[in-house]
């Protein structure tokens, strides 16, 4: 369950695992066979992250850990810092992937002002990899012009069976950009769907654990997290489940455009 870029299609997010319990719950996810780790700088778990892998005993480059550049850090000069600063939270050299978290609030900074720093990152080698979060197909053109074809591999934006965000999830595709879904299982919201729910009959599963094998069906990369160990168990078990087409198809026709995490400030989704 990899790509070209060797990241895993399967990851644990650290979003709200914060403290010990949150150490404990990464731990938990990397024990059960997670290698894939995604923090960000606003999630204020980047210590947690590294923490965890520490205690671990899994060697740092079985692990692939992604971070994210947090608004605050866009102004000229400030990227690299801040990153620099999340390196040493996480006691690592270099992260695998960094992402922009969001666009700039109202434009507020160029595009070019950041991605120009973000890539410096990159060829000091803070970072293997660069991608974005919450871009939307006018900003990728416009991230692609400023820093070459290519160089963005990932796309991290909200994408469940409520908002499967098609169109843009198809440009990604299009141009071997990976699609990572967070909010993958819409926050437990879709268990009583009886959509769903029949499909997870059919196969002895969970719906969480449908609606995961059907993000990763479609190539997409998917973060799920939880606190809860049988949880963070059961959502990796979904890497084994295989539906069948017309299962899909059915997931597919639940499609609501109904979008959770929505800032005034936020770009103008496609």
């Amino acid at each position: 369950m990899e790509n070209q870029h060797l990241i895993p299609k399967l990851g644990f997010g650290t979003y709200g695992r914060n403290g010990s319990r949150g150490i404990d719950a990464i731990l938990c996810a990397l024990e059960t066979g997670y290698r894939h780790l995604d923090t960000a700088q606003t999630y204020d778990t980047e210590f947690e992250t590294g923490e965890a892998l520490r205690r671990s005993g899994i060697a740092r480059s079985d692990v692939f850990m992604t971070t994210k550049i947090s608004t605050d850090n866009f102004g000229e000069g400030k990227l690299i810092p801040s990153l620099e600063k999340s390196l040493e939270a996480m006691r690592i050299d270099q992260v695998d992937l960094t992402l922009i978290h969001w666009p700039a609030p109202n434009d507020a900074i160029p595009l070019e002002v950041y991605l120009s720093q973000i890539v410096e990152a990159q060829n000091r080698g803070l970072t293997r990899l660069i991608g974005v979060s919450n871009f939307t197909i006018a900003l990728l053109r416009q991230a692609e012009a400023i820093v070459g074809k290519g160089r963005i591999v990932n796309n991290q934006f909200e994408l469940n069976p409520l908002i499967q965000n098609t169109k843009l999830a198809d440009y990604c595709q299009r141009n071997d950009i990976l699609v990572t879904c967070y909010l993958p299982i819409a926050r437990g919201t879709l268990s009583g769907d009886p959509v769903l729910g029949s499909i997870a009959d059919n196969h002895a599963a969970t719906v969480e654990q449908v609606i995961i094998a059907f993000e990763l069906a479609k190539g997409y990369c998917a973060i799920p997290t939880s606190s809860r160990a049988e949880r963070i168990r059961s959502n990796f078990a979904a890497g084994e489940l295989q539906l069948k087409q017309e299962e899909i198809a059915l997931i597919e026709a639940l499609d609501r455009n109904h979008r959770t995490i929505d800032p005034d400030w936020g770009p103008d989704w496609d």
